[in-house]
């Protein structure tokens, strides 16, 4: 049995990027043993020649050639999206890209599964027309959330199926709880950026760990994406806010050392989403700091009570100290089982799939 797993790099600098990769591997193996995995993503990866841009992509639906040859030689491909790229609010050529691979693994004959996953928003009538078609001949889809579902249903997914991130699907670090708090501090939100005002966010996290210092609480800063030549990575900005507040700063070497880190904390506070699903999926209390609507469905989803919205008025450090100060083990070790069986779905369905 060979799998190809698209979007998602075990060697990624975004550690949540590598948590689909680690996530979508563990349920392969669930789903069907002894299984060979390989991936691609942007970078470098697994296939045989670089993958290129929209237009090389494109002339490979026209003719034979050896990345067609190379996906023939899969029993099936599991196509991430890279978690929350089904969607054109990222712009069209991304989902042009993406897309295109997906008709190349058409061309091999080869089945495609969407792992779980953000479906949507689709905001152009030729964004919502790649996702018809790709929905449409997918073997599989799982939505980790029930807007993303509904969307993936009105669009005419072909076998669409309700479950979680891949994350709850890792192994369990097995730790004592010796560390207070645990805060992620986003490097895309520190700057200008799409979705939330970055002078704002700087001003929240600067007020949010004046207000824990005031109460008392230890606070060590964990980057979740780890340092790169990209100006998308968390590491400068822990850096800067450790030196300057006399904090000490975690910047993890793999997915395994960051879980372990979230599992010794008794709460978490995270502006990276992964940062929040690994935490919960390792029993630890979070506090999201969400700048966009995939946070909230999928936390319903798993049971989760709440987020605190970064793009919404009001007094977001008082809401953010309130659920940290109401943080409970309990819920996020119940919240954790949830997910737990939902994963069960997701590798039940995906051994029939193919």
């Amino acid at each position: 049995m060979r799998a190809l797993i698209l979007w998602a790099e075990p060697g990624s600098t975004n550690l949540g990027v590598r948590v689909l990769a680690e996530g979508a591997e563990a349920l392969a193996r669930q789903a069907f043993g002894d299984v060979e995995v390989s991936h691609q993503g942007y970078g470098p990866g697994d296939a045989p020649v670089p993958l290129g841009s929209n237009r090389r992509m494109a002339a490979r639906l026209v003719r034979e050639d050896e990345v067609v040859d190379w996906l023939r030689t899969f029993d099936v491909v599991l196509d991430t999206r890279a978690g929350d790229s089904f969607a054109d609010i990222y712009g069209l050529p991304r989902h042009r890209r993406m897309s295109l691979l997906h008709e190349a693994v058409l061309r091999a004959g080869v089945p495609v599964v969407l792992t779980p996953q953000t479906v949507g928003p689709f905001q152009t009538r030729q964004g919502r027309w790649l996702a018809q078609r790709t929905l449409r001949t997918s073997v599989l889809t799982m939505a980790r959330d029930t807007r993303s579902m509904e969307v993936a249903q009105r669009l005419g997914a072909r076998s669409p199926l309700l479950t979680t991130d891949v994350c709850f699907a890792l192994p369990q670090p097995r730790v004592v709880r010796d560390v207070d708090v645990v805060v992620n501090v986003s490097g895309l939100l520190w700057q200008p950026n799409p979705h939330v005002d970055h002078e704002r966010y700087q001003q929240v996290v600067r007020t949010l760990l004046e207000r824990l210092e005031l109460a008392g609480r230890e606070v060590t800063l964990l980057a979740h994406v780890v340092d790169s030549p990209l100006v998308d990575n968390d590491v400068p900005v822990v850096t800067a806010l450790g030196q300057e507040l006399g904090l000490p700063v975690v910047v993890p070497t793999d997915v395994v050392e960051a879980r372990t880190w979230l599992a010794r904390a008794r709460v978490a506070v995270g502006s990276r989403m992964h940062a929040c699903l690994n935490a919960l999926s390792v029993g630890t209390p979070a506090v999201p700091l969400a700048y966009s609507r995939k946070f909230k469905p999928l936390l319903d989803r798993i049971g989760w009570p709440g987020t605190v919205d970064l793009r919404a008025d009001g007094d977001t450090v008082a809401e953010a100290m309130a659920m940290i100060d109401g943080s409970s083990e309990r819920a996020a070790q119940e919240v954790r089982e949830h997910a737990r069986q939902d994963i069960d779905l997701a590798v039940a369905a995906l051994a029939r799939a193919v």
